[in-house]
């Protein structure tokens, strides 16, 4: 009844009392083994509420662990897929994208073994969608997510499938450059105010928001986003990697409150630290150094793309490139600024992200540059300097010193590693011996 309870509470988007709750579920999942489905159940709410609220991301990960060593079932009629969905999650708000993808894989085929071809697998072709979104994949997170929108549309209007699948949709089209149909997805499927009660995973919370934003409808985008604070603030709801509101309503708050936009983006940075996860303290720092004095921004962009070259999250190191190389090339450092264009025009078309390409192309061209010739869209495939550099790193060895490179060749290497196999350093033990496993294409639905 205990873990009942804790589900339906968790998922409630009108919980009165979330802190409380909170403190509740740690001082009892805290002391459980995990002895059977109920004490897994208990144990991987209590990772998933420790994602929200921007707890380190490694207490997370270490409860995630120990509710899956038993086993999590996602098609037990009596307990739902939720807890095991949220479990999966929560690896990619950690920065282990590549952990995420397998557990969906084994979550898909489960729904498909037991002939859950509708709202369940209307959720998990989504969600995958949305991790390889986050993973700087675009196109194959746009084929997913239209599979999970495919399928969604058959469970009905208004429902919490149709919203997620309808919500990452237009995520990914934003990111490729294609606001017009993402405003035009938004309005077949009725995406907007009043949202529906159950949402429940947090970053859809604010897709509306960064739809109106892209569009140029920023006093909108203001008002809504800080109405999501409003929410999720009370609850404890504190962690911007998996909900990023703070980071929109800075940018939406810069042209008419630019002390208001800095101190909301330190803010989203100090939790990021908190949290730990390279991503989201690289995206934080990007958008900070947007709303900061020009003069501040090479440093902040620097420290960006610092951090996400340690992370797995292959869409934001393009974006932080090109808005590094575009900050320099302002400040007349043009030999920087080239190679750091050259950098994200290539990352940007790997990624599919085809709007940042025009920037970076239009960059190199104002700094009297040429794009080089853009190579084939990389592969998930190590090569032998990226796999020598991951094991040695692995070994706690310096890279850079045993392959007799210097040190940024040995950090683009492994920045490599980590976005192939999708994970952070803390992760890249277990993604290299688990490699090679990923969900398969959603090929024939609809």
């Amino acid at each position: 009844m205990q873990a009942e309870k804790f589900m339906w509470d968790a998922l409630r988007a009108d919980e009165p009392e979330s802190p409380a709750r909170s403190r509740r579920l740690a001082a009892l999942a805290d002391r459980l083994p995990g002895r059977d489905v109920t004490e897994r159940y208990i144990i991987g709410l209590r990772a998933w509420d420790a994602t929200l609220r921007a707890e380190p991301a490694s207490v997370a990960l270490k409860h995630a662990e120990r509710a899956l060593e038993g086993g999590l079932t996602w098609a037990d009629e009596s307990r739902g897929f939720e807890v095991p969905v949220l479990v999966a999650l929560l690896h990619l708000y950690a920065d282990r994208p590549g952990r995420a993808e397998e557990l969906f894989a084994a979550g898909t085929a489960e729904f498909e073994k037991q002939g859950w071809r509708g709202a369940h697998l209307a959720f998990a072709y989504t969600l995958i969608g949305y991790i390889r979104f986050r993973r700087g994949r675009l196109m194959e997170a746009e084929d997913f997510a239209r599979a999970g929108l495919r399928l969604a549309e058959r469970v009905g209007a208004r429902t919490p499938a149709l919203w997620y699948a309808t919500g990452v949709m237009i995520e990914v089209l934003i990111a490729r450059g294609r606001t017009d149909e993402a405003e035009r997805v938004a309005r077949e499927h009725d995406f907007g105010e009043p949202f529906p009660a159950a949402v429940t995973i947090p970053d859809c919370e604010t897709v509306h928001a960064e739809l109106l934003l892209a569009t140029g409808r920023t006093k909108e985008a203001a008002e809504e986003l800080a109405a999501v604070g409003r929410r999720l603030d009370p609850r404890g709801k504190r962690n911007p990697s998996s909900c990023t509101w703070q980071l929109h309503l800075a940018v939406a708050e810069a042209a008419t409150s630019p002390a208001k936009a800095l101190a909301t983006a330190q803010e989203a940075v100090a939790r990021a630290r908190q949290y730990g996860a390279p991503s989201a303290i690289g995206q934080a720092l990007r958008v900070t150094a947007e709303v900061s004095e020009p003069s501040e921004r090479v440093k902040l962009l620097e420290e960006s793309v610092d951090w996400l070259d340690q992370s797995p999250a292959a869409y934001e190191l393009a974006r932080s490139l090109v808005a590094l190389g575009a900050a320099l090339r302002r400040t007349e450092r043009a030999g920087e600024a080239a190679e750091h264009l050259h950098r994200g025009l290539e990352a940007a078309q790997d990624c599919g992200a085809d709007a940042l390409v025009e920037v970076a192309r239009a960059e190199l061209a104002a700094a009297g540059l040429s794009p080089r010739a853009l190579h084939p869209a990389a592969t998930d495939t190590l090569t032998a300097r990226e796999r020598a550099a991951a094991e040695i790193t692995v070994r706690d060895q310096d890279a850079a010193l045993v392959l007799g490179v210097d040190a940024p060749t040995a950090a683009r290497l492994l920045s490599a590693v980590y976005r192939k196999l999708g994970t952070d350093r803390a992760g890249l033990a277990q993604a290299l011996a688990n490699s090679g496993r990923t969900p398969r294409d959603p090929v024939g639905e609809g």
